[in-house]
């Protein structure tokens, strides 16, 4: 009977409120936005490089643009997700910290898809001639 009743109040414990708790990660969370912002981020840097290629005809432009944005990318979503893996368990289902994972989450995502436009803007408006 003992053992019955344990049963029941793991099963309690393991309740929709219980599950919530547990799937709350920030570290996880932050690792699967930063791959996600990686493939749009290449998606949009092929898009954007390639329309810079075709109007730029055969300057080295587009492909030190392209070589500048790698080189950019990565350390930055590098800082976000390292910030984010140092969290303990604990930590990392603390709901107190939405708004910093918000935060990071935004400037993660605002450069993701803002950096391929902007750089190669910068350059076509520069060497433009």
């Amino acid at each position: 009977m003992v053992k019955a009743l344990d049963g029941v109040a793991h099963r309690q414990a393991d309740g929709p409120a219980a599950k919530r708790t547990r799937s709350l990660d920030w570290r996880r969370g932050m690792s699967d936005n930063v791959a996600y912002a990686l493939l749009i981020y290449t998606g949009l840097q092929i898009f954007v490089t390639v329309g810079a290629m075709e109007q730029g005809g055969s300057s080295i432009l587009p492909y030190f643009a392209l070589v500048v944005l790698v080189v950019g990318i990565i350390p930055a979503c590098r800082f976000f997700e390292h910030r984010w893996m140092g969290l303990s368990d604990e930590q990392a289902a603390d709901p107190a910290r939405s708004g910093a994972y918000r935060r990071d989450q935004l400037g993660l995502w605002l450069l993701a898809i803002g950096l391929p436009f902007a750089l190669t803007g910068f350059f076509n408006t520069v060497f433009a001639g």
